[in-house]
């Protein structure tokens, strides 16, 4: 159960690490579709669009955390 959440959390990091890598790479610039986005109001659906993303891997990843438990503790007994 430890050794699941802590490969979790590495691949989380890491995950985090490359994003943060990623974006600060690519902003170099004002790209003009973030100016549109931005201008029209649409750029926070975009941002919902994400983080609901997000919250549904980060959901997925922890029922499957749930379910590898579960098995691993029908396994022991």
């Amino acid at each position: 159960m430890l050794d699941v959440m802590k490969a979790l959390k590495k691949i989380l990091s890491f995950s985090f690490l490359i994003l943060a890598l990623g974006s600060s790479a690519f902003a170099q610039g004002e790209p003009e579709m973030a100016d549109k986005f931005r201008a029209d109001g649409k750029i926070y659906v975009v941002v919902v669009v994400i983080a609901i993303v997000f919250a549904g891997l980060a959901f997925w990843l922890f029922r499957l955390d749930s379910r590898i438990r579960k098995m691993e503790k029908e396994n022991n007994d």
